[in-house]
């Protein structure tokens, strides 16, 4: 039985290491050497094994056999797929949301909106990144619009359908400054949620992800990550 500082060493690179796939810090594709992570993040052999194991089974990490671990690919079918699965399910949430939500659900979803309009897509030092302070916030507005819904289950759904379609946001923000209005889109979003609007709250949703699914392929982005 492991330790609990063993423990806590395993969920602090699995932290870490997460972080990195999602910022694309570790692009798709890239193989994973164990020692050189060991190295770069200051954790055991032990540590690194058991985070990799973790994201494998998360499908943000990709075991092959005999070869070791690398980042799990991003692919135009694989988007597509998330983009299609996520509308529905974050529709189902936001639905049950706007039937439950009282009036501090609605203030969340303000506040949060408003936060997020002050603050810049774009990391200052590296402006092919997103911005932390960004995702976080836009993080924590998509959960303040559904965070009344009823039913676990969808919510759960709807986090790793989140995760999952996270790296290809990230991929397309360079593109995101010329091609949409992403304050524009999350204002709506927030309003139509507020406003008790269904209808126009799952159509705003929808509108809102397949934007970033056609932005990306139009650009090409995600078949120059599949040819690499």
């Amino acid at each position: 039985m492991a330790r609990p500082e063993s423990g806590s060493l395993t969920a602090e690179a699995y932290t870490q290491l997460r972080a990195e796939i999602l910022a694309c810090r570790l692009a798709p594709g890239q193989k994973l050497i164990i020692a050189d992570l060991c190295d770069q993040l200051g954790f055991s052999l032990g540590a690194v094994r058991e985070a990799l194991s973790r994201l494998s089974s998360e499908g943000l990490v990709v075991s092959e056999p005999r070869k070791g671990f690398r980042v799990a690919p991003i692919t135009e079918a694989e988007l597509q797929d998330i983009t299609r699965v996520r509308a529905t399910i974050e529709s189902l949430c936001l639905e049950s949301a706007i039937k439950n939500g009282d009036l501090k659900w609605e203030a969340n979803i303000v506040a949060t909106e408003f936060e997020l309009s002050k603050l810049n897509l774009q990391d200052a030092n590296d402006p092919a990144r997103v911005s932390e302070a960004w995702a976080e916030t836009h993080k924590r507005f998509h959960e303040a619009l559904v965070a009344a819904c009823d039913s676990p289950w969808l919510l759960r759904l709807r986090e790793l359908l989140f995760v999952q379609s996270e790296r290809y946001r990230r991929v397309s923000v360079p593109l995101d400054r010329a091609k949409r209005d992403l304050a524009g889109e999350h204002k709506e979003l927030a309003q139509a949620a507020v406003a008790r609007d269904v209808g126009r709250a799952t159509e705003a949703i929808r509108t809102h992800l397949a934007k970033t699914t056609r932005i990306l392929i139009q650009s090409d982005v995600v078949k120059a990550h599949e040819a690499a």
